[in-house]
Order: C-alpha cells, then sequence, then structure tokens
C-alpha cells in the first residue's frame, strides 16, 4: 500500500528527488554556520544561567516580576543571563539583567508572526536561530543551570531536555530549578507517581530539579552549587 500523494505523484519531475538531495546536503552548511556564529559569540560571555518561561505572561503577571527579580539576582552573583529573547518570561529576564549591570543574552529564533528580540538583549549578544535544535545546544551548552518559569511546550521541551542529557550523562550535572508549585506540582507529582512507581525513571531521578515559589531559593541553590566547583561549558562536540 503506498501513501498517497507522495509514491504515486505521476508527474513528479525525474530529477526532484536529486534536487531535493542536493538542498539537504547543502544546508549542512547552514546548520554549521549557525554553530560557528553561536560558539563564537558565546564563548565571550562567561558562566550563565538559562531562563525559560511563557512568552504569553504579561508584566503584571507574577511570574514575570519574579523573573526580573530572579535575573537581577543571577546577574549581582557574577553569572550572565540566557533566554530566548523574546517576550513574556524572556523578556522579564533580560530585564532584570540588564538592570542589574549583567550579560544579557537572547537566543531568538526565526518563527512567522514574531517581532524579534526584546528590547533588553544586549546587542554583543543577541543571537538569532533558524533551527531549533542548532539553539537548544547553545540554551544547554553555555547554561551552568536552568531555572524554569511556568511555560508552554518550548519550556517543557527545553526542560525535559536538559534532563534527559543529565539522566544519560551527556552532560554534567547542573542545577535545574522550578519555580511556581502550583503550576508545576501536577507534573512534579505525576513523574514521582507514574514515572517512578511504573519504574519508567529511577527515584534518584527526581533528584534532578528543585521545586520552590521562592527566587530568592532558587538562586541560593544554584549559586551554592558551585561553590565547590568551577563552572565550565556542560560538553564538547
Amino acid at each position: 500500500m503506498s501513501v498517497p500523494g507522495f509514491f504515486e505523484q505521476k508527474d513528479m519531475p525525474a530529477d526532484h528527488f536529486e534536487k531535493k538531495g542536493n538542498d539537504d546536503l547543502w544546508s549542512i552548511f547552514k546548520i554549521m554556520g549557525e554553530f560557528v556564529d553561536g560558539y563564537d559569540k558565546m564563548m565571550l560571555v562567561g558562566p550563565c544561567v538559562s531562563i525559560f518561561g511563557s512568552a504569553r505572561l504579561k508584566k503584571n503577571n507574577k511570574y514575570y516580576k519574579m523573573a526580573v527579580k530572579t535575573a537581577k539576582m543571577i546577574s549581582e552573583n557574577g553569572f550572565g543571563v540566557i533566554t530566548g529573547g523574546g517576550p513574556g518570561i524572556m523578556e522579564a529576564a533580560n530585564k532584570g539583567a540588564k538592570e542589574a549591570g549583567g550579560k544579557s543574552v537572547g537566543l531568538g529564533i526565526d518563527l512567522p508572526h514574531e517581532q524579534g528580540l526584546n528590547n533588553y538583549v544586549h546587542p554583543k549578544y543577541e543571537i538569532n536561530f533558524k533551527y531549533f535544535f542548532v539553539r537548544k545546544v547553545m540554551f544547554v551548552k553555555y547554561a551552568q543551570g536552568f531555572i524554569v518559569f511556568p511555560g508552554g511546550f518550548g519550556t517543557l521541551d527545553e526542560l525535559f531536555e536538559a534532563l534527559t542529557l543529565i539522566q544519560t550523562n551527556k552532560i554534567e550535572r547542573i542545577p535545574i530549578v522550578l519555580i511556581g508549585k502550583d503550576y508545576w506540582e501536577g507534573l512534579t507529582t505525576w513523574i514521582e507517581k507514574k514515572l517512578v512507581e511504573d519504574g519508567l525513571i529511577s527515584a534518584e531521578d527526581t533528584d534532578l530539579f528543585m521545586l520552590t515559589d521562592n527566587h530568592e531559593e532558587a538562586v541560593e541553590y544554584v549559586c551554592n552549587f558551585y561553590k565547590k566547583r568551577k563552572p565550565s561549558p556542560n560538553f564538547s562536540f
């Protein structure tokens, strides 16, 4: 049984798949270019903390306000702040970093209907990506910790990417903090009650993240983690 509209396209030009293959090969150079540009800029930033969260939360939201305070404290403790460069929690984190005189990094992504990077990203540390997977490498490689506010699919994707890399020993252990018990407890309870009890993850895997409502506690958790170790890029390839 063939797939309609794919294998049965009678009028498909003979060289269609050859051309598509060539396009795919040339895209490798575009991907390489994004990695080179990202590495070149991120190497100059120094130790950073990636702050994630929804792009849809407004300035009057409690988590927006808390993200500003969190980024300020992180910057005052010598870390740069990495975000996706967009609105919402990302804007709040970049704002906090900028107000504290810290390094404010924005890793943007080309998407339809997006308005570009927020105004709090430092021009020296703004990078735009076409490929999500290249962008995610930059988030993880140069982050010494993740502080995660309530968010949607993108936030969950980035959170579970980091947890998976740590769990599988692809990167060194870094502190991961979830801020907002009301938001996260349903997920963390499901992880503990379903994944652990069904034997899909180890009980120790639940120690890979911390849950809190207190931004000061979150920052303290990250900073205490590095009192006995030196921050460094998470992996090299």
